[in-house]
């Protein structure tokens, strides 16, 4: 069964809020905005759903990983160089979608999202992988190589850098094998968890 990458669409986006919820429902940052887990489950996909429409879809940058049969197992979201941001246009039309997905921990989810934008660095230009994850059926299967390798082979055919933020310490050497270091710690505030932020350099091909 071979995998296969491809451009996500506006039809694909139940289908990779669902795979990228499964993917993080045991995630350390998921698990502090959503103590509940069965409030969890509900928030996780309707999250990814708002920041697929209102953000990532639109920088050409979201993919998603299928597997031989067309079943959709992983899914990248990645923000072109000089579009990590959210522009207040899509962050007003995110918002009622948020309050759907957080209820009361809608300042928890703020906070979170404050802090790591804050870390976020501004130069030089690079993509950034906002999202990434393989839905627990389709773990160990090259799903999450797959993307990473679809959009790093840009980032080094356009001489770009790329960052990212790990918030599991054990994803931190995955990424290593990429080319992808550590460059700091970014710890959401009032107990929560640490995140690890990546930067890669691009491969230079060699003469």
């Amino acid at each position: 069964m071979g995998v296969s990458v491809r451009a996500a669409t506006g039809s694909d986006i139940p289908e990779l809020a669902r795979v990228l919820a499964d993917a993080f429902f045991d995630d350390p940052v998921m698990v502090w905005m959503w103590p509940d887990p069965e409030r969890r489950r509900r928030g996780l996909p309707r999250l990814f759903a708002v920041e697929i429409r209102h953000h990532h879809l639109a920088g050409g940058g979201a993919e998603l990983a299928e597997d031989g049969d067309g079943v959709v197992r992983g899914a990248a979201m990645w923000d072109p160089p000089g579009g990590w941001k959210q522009s207040t246009l899509s962050s007003l039309l995110s918002l009622p979608g948020l309050v759907r997905a957080f209820g009361s921990r809608l300042g928890v989810g703020a906070a979170v999202s404050g802090t790591v934008e804050d870390a976020h660095p501004v130069d030089p230009v690079h993509w950034y992988l906002a999202t990434i994850g393989t839905s627990n059926a389709g773990r160990g299967g090259g799903y999450g190589k797959a993307l990473l390798r679809s959009r790093l082979d840009r980032c080094d055919a356009e001489g770009l850098p790329a960052y990212l933020e790990s918030s599991k310490e054990d994803n931190i050497s995955y990424y290593q094998r990429f080319g992808f270091d550590v460059t700091g710690e970014i710890r959401i505030p009032d107990g929560g968890p640490t995140l690890w932020a990546m930067w890669r350099e691009p491969v230079r091909a060699t003469p």
